[in-house]
């Protein structure tokens, strides 16, 4: 499994270029929960590098943020969208919509997260423990008589099932649309 991100607890430690530039790494971590939207928290930025007239900000670390939403240099307009929906969204559900996201093609940052969110629910399909195990279940809503049961040949329903219509990672199942 992946590294569960707890993005209640996002938080990104705020220095600038020009203090970087002359050896410092002064700056401070904040939490991006204390602010409602991009623009009240670059203003925390400003009145902490209010010894700037016209701060550069670097983003130098942070934490519990999902991929592709901050870099060094700045961050994603849909932040503060993604973490209030990312919030909301009931916890069996973070790490395979961040998994879908990322390799779903899907962008975070660039997306309406409304929208994510409801193409990760008709694509996800749930949590198995392995590939063959999805395939038993198919298998077993098939209704199929237990004579025949006994001869079907799971791996190869399974191999077959995620080269076309499944893809799977970490043990979450997701259609493939």
């Amino acid at each position: 499994m992946t590294h569960q991100i707890n993005i209640s607890e996002a938080s990104v430690y705020v220095g600038t270029y020009h203090k970087y530039n002359e050896g410092s790494i002064f700056g401070k971590w904040l939490n991006l929960s204390d602010y409602t939207d991009k623009e009240e928290f670059y203003t925390a930025c400003k009145e902490l590098h209010n010894d700037e007239e016209d701060p550069e900000f670097m983003f130098q670390d942070y934490e519990n943020i999902p991929e592709g939403l901050i870099s060094e240099y700045g961050m994603s307009n849909n932040i503060f969208q993604v973490i209030e929906a990312f919030g909301n969204m009931d916890e069996n559900q973070k790490e395979p919509f961040l998994i879908w996201c990322n390799n779903g093609h899907h962008s975070l940052s660039d997306e309406d997260i409304d929208d994510l969110i409801s193409a990760f629910e008709s694509d996800y399909i749930g949590e198995y423990n392995t590939e063959e195990d999805f395939a038993y279940e198919q298998v077993e809503e098939m209704n199929l008589p237990d004579f025949a049961k006994r001869y079907f040949d799971y791996e190869a329903y399974a191999r077959d099932l995620f080269l076309g219509d499944y893809w799977s990672d970490s043990g979450y199942v997701f259609y493939n649309s």
